[in-house]
């Protein structure tokens, strides 16, 4: 384990050097049983990467791209996707869009910031993989969730290429979000709308897409829609306590009513996104002709 250690460091001071893998791919088929065993008791970073390339050595594409997308995720400014193996056309022939649309997921889990020009760079060999691998195994699902990550990269025509690669085999209620968030970061929120609608058509009995279209419709300023969009959603799923306090906090920017701010500040304690409960603690009370005493206890809890 300690030359894996050495080894690791030295992949991540030259991602795309073969000498490494070749180093590793020795120790493998001398130590196998002995690292197999080490190697399930430690979960650092040079384990978990050690992992990826030998369950690429055995023929398991799925689960060494989902492994080296958990080391991406903590570790975004390696670029890991250079490794030798990850552009191997025996991966790319091989592994599933279902894993490496898992692996991208686990690239965003930290919240790193990947929209810059280092790392769209770092991370051009994911883009590819996604090119090659959504076009021989086009997984409507699959290629919405590995939008996400071009979409994080600010790479949003190739988030756009995959969501009509998804739609030219069937349109799904996934796809259609995935365009809608897209759209939605570049600013654009007529079409984030247009998109959610066709999310909505596509599964009308869907509680979270009535809620995101009325964010949408409050970012635009129609409190009333997005007032009405909650209430359709509050059909599906009455005792949701995020669809609840949207409810309060856009009928209460519409009406000026107290008791739906009061119904907002007993609810927004509950709601686990601190920066949504915000934002609806925001929009609440800029409305007009709100008591003070009610508008300070709101801001009280923003500030918590």
């Amino acid at each position: 384990m300690g030359a894996v250690e050495l080894l690791v460091g030295a992949i991540a001071s030259a991602p795309a050097a073969p000498e490494p893998y070749a180093a590793l791919a020795e120790l493998w088929q001398d130590r196998r049983s002995e690292l197999k065993e080490s190697l399930e008791e430690d979960g650092s970073l040079s384990a978990v990467l050690a992992q990826a390339y030998f369950l690429f050595l055995e023929g398991d594409m799925d689960d060494a791209v989902m492994a080296l997308g958990s080391v991406t995720g903590v570790r975004p400014n390696v670029a890991w996707g250079a490794a030798p193996w990850f552009g191997d056309v025996r991966f790319l022939g091989a592994v599933s869009a279902a894993a490496l649309a898992e692996a991208c997921l686990r690239t965003l889990d930290y919240g790193h910031d990947l929209d810059t020009d280092e790392m769209r760079e770092r991370f051009a060999p994911w883009f590819h993989a996604l090119d090659v691998v959504s076009e021989r195994d086009a997984v409507p699902e699959s290629l919405a969730a590995m939008a996400r990550l071009p979409r994080a990269c600010g790479r949003y025509e190739l988030s756009f290429a995959l969501c009509d690669r998804a739609d030219a085999v069937d349109r799904v209620m996934w796809t259609a979000v995935a365009r809608a968030a897209t759209w939605r970061v570049m600013g654009d929120l007529d079409q984030a709308a247009a998109a959610f609608e066709c999310a909505l058509l596509l599964d009308s009995a869907n509680w979270s897409l009535y809620l995101d279209l009325a964010d949408v419709r409050a970012e635009q300023g129609d409190f009333a829609a997005a007032a009405s969009l909650v209430e359709q959603g509050l059909e599906y799923e009455p005792h949701e306590v995020t669809l609840r306090a949207a409810s309060a906090a856009y009928r209460t920017r519409l009406a000026a009513s107290s008791d739906d701010l009061r119904a907002l500040i007993t609810l927004a304690p509950e709601i686990a996104n601190t920066t949504y409960r915000n934002l609806l603690i925001d929009y609440a009370c800029a409305g007009p002709k709100l008591p003070r005493r009610l508008v300070a206890k709101a801001y009280r809890i923003r500030k918590n």
